[in-house]
Parts: structure tokens; sequence; C-alpha cells
């Protein structure tokens, strides 16, 4: 333990209520650790985001990062919250995989048979029209983001938690920090989402055409996503419309109703990999959760409480600024 990391006085404030903030309260409390939780009241990516868990992602079909460390975590703390609050926030389901050209079907073929691939294969499953291949995952799922947002304020402010000082503050701000500069640079990007309704399959998530569409039950369906690196604001564009109704159109059909059309800013540091640390000023930061909140956010609550209550600091891959240095 560095001297200058001893178990830190004073209750400690959360600073933003989205999925980093609200994991790490659920981490003290958890813990018997008195805390306060102040909402910035600014929005943020996490109400607006789909919560998808994918165990092999990218272009490159490769295992998420970690995914072997976190996985068994957030499985267990959300399902831990569901047992508390009897309602469903976790919703598992298989993904479809789709490729669309010879060369992508290429490259996820050529890695089936990868030890860090294989455990997570499903069964064999036909290919939709318009796709050269296909092969379905298990593991993976979406998350209610809102609901588990809704139900965690809630029970935060029950048991008046819900404040705006405390000592020493830990800023768990998403995006809105990151552009106000709280941690360097950062690869933030915008993106969109819809809600349609459409007579679609609702048995798997399917991921291909350069987008998602995720089943969310009663004939509905949230399909993305778009990355604007440049206009960094959670208002929904035309653009955006027009590129997630093709990405709709190519993994489901063209007959669907929209529902919603909404935008937030993804909080990415380096390769969508989330940090802790602190700041010049002795704040804690606690950031860059990206598109893999879901999977990201739980576990890297449980490190950073640990690195503030115990001493015990993470590895240099997960500090701010040790992983940009």
């Amino acid at each position: 333990m560095m001297p200058n990391e001893m178990k830190s006085p004073g209750t400690p404030l959360i600073v933003g209520q989205g999925l980093a903030g609200s994991c790490l309260a659920w981490e003290f409390l958890r813990r018997g650790v008195p805390f306060r939780i102040a909402d910035l009241g600014t929005g943020g990516s996490s109400r607006v985001a789909a919560g998808l868990i994918n165990p092999i992602t990218g272009k490159n079909f490769e295992p998420s990062w970690r995914i072997a460390d976190f996985y068994p975590q957030a499985m267990a703390f959300y399902r831990s919250l569901e047992e508390k609050f009897g309602a469903a926030i976790w919703h598992p389901h298989p993904i479809l995989r789709l490729a669309s050209s010879e060369k992508e079907w290429a490259k996820i073929s050529v890695k089936l048979d990868l030890p860090g691939v294989r455990p997570w294969l499903g069964a064999a499953h036909a290919v939709p029209t318009g796709f050269l291949g296909g092969v379905e995952l298990v593991g993976g799922g979406w998350l209610d983001t809102r609901k588990f947002l809704d139900l965690s304020a809630d029970h935060f402010r029950e048991l008046g938690l819900s404040a705006d000082t405390g000592n020493p503050r830990i800023r768990c701000e998403g995006a809105a920090g990151l552009i106000a500069g709280s941690m360097g640079e950062h690869r933030s990007a915008k993106g969109e989402i819809l809600t349609v309704r459409a007579d679609w399959p609702e048995t798997h998530i399917r991921i291909g055409a350069g987008g998602w569409l995720v089943p969310i039950g009663g004939g509905c369906f949230r399909v993305g996503s778009t990355y604007d690196w440049d206009n960094l604001n959670e208002q929904a564009t035309p653009a955006g419309l027009g590129r997630i109704t093709t990405i709709a159109a190519k993994l489901g059909g063209a007959d669907f109703e929209i529902i919603a059309h909404v935008a937030g800013i993804r909080p990415i540091l380096r390769r969508s990999q989330p940090m802790v640390g602190k700041d010049e000023s002795g704040d804690w930061l606690f950031n860059g959760l990206g598109s893999k909140g879901t999977l990201y956010a739980p576990g890297m609550a449980a490190m950073l409480a640990d690195w503030i209550l115990d001493g015990v600091r993470p590895a240099p891959e997960f500090v701010f600024p040790d992983a940009l240095s």
C-alpha cells in the first residue's frame, strides 16, 4: 500500500448516477460503507444505451477484453439485484453474428476453433437471406439500463443517500466528464438508436450489416448504432435515422414502425477500456466504459472500491494516468 493511497477518510460523494456511479454505489452499500451520491442531471448515455453484452465482438471477431474476469462478476451482480427487487433487468439472448461478405465470413470462420472463441459458440443456425454466413453465440444479452438506473436511484433516495456534498469526491461523470477534460484526451463518440415495432423473430440478438438488432419484447426491437466522433451532443439527426433504418432493413426487414429515436455519447478512452484513478485535485475518477459498460461496470466498481477503501491498487492497465503513459 502506497502512503498516499491509504483508506480515505470521510463520507465519499459519488458524482454521477449513470452505470458507473450506480454500480459503485451498490458496491459501497454491499460493504456497509457510508456514502452519498449526486445525480448530475445531465442525462448521459447510460439511460439510452442498449446495454448489450456480446462475448465475441468487432470486425475482427475477437473475445471482449478480459471477458473471463468481468463476465462472471457482471452476471452475479445483475442477478443479485434482480433477486433484491423481484424484477428482471438482465435479459439473456443468444446472438446471431452475421457476415455480409465473403471476406467478413472468412475472417469469422477462421477463428471458430480458437480457445477464446470456442466456449461461446452455440448451435448451428440458418442464415437469413442477404447474408453469406452466420454463427450463433451464447452468453449474450442486454441489460435494461433505464430500469436498472431507476430502481437504483429510487433505492438510494429511500435510504437518504442523495446529496451534493461529501469527501472524497468520486467522479463518475461519463462523457460529460471526458469532454470537460477530466482525463485528458478521449475518443468519445455519439451514437443513435431506434426503437421499432415489427413482426420479426425475437429469438436472437442479430449483429451484422454494421449494426445490431435487439428484441426487447412485445414485438419491439432496438436497432443501432451510429458513430459520430465530431458532433458530441445528444441530438438525434436525420443522418443517423437514415443510417439506422438501413441497418434495421438488413437485419430485420423493410416493414417496421419507428417508435423512438434517441442519441447518447459513449465515454471512450484508448481502446474502449475503462479506467479508474485520481486527478491532480485528489478527486477519484471512474470513466471510459464506452459501449461495453454493461460488461465492465460491476467489476471495475469492485476494483475501485478495493483501492479507495483498502488501498489495493489495480494493475497499471486499469489505472489513470498509468495506462495512458
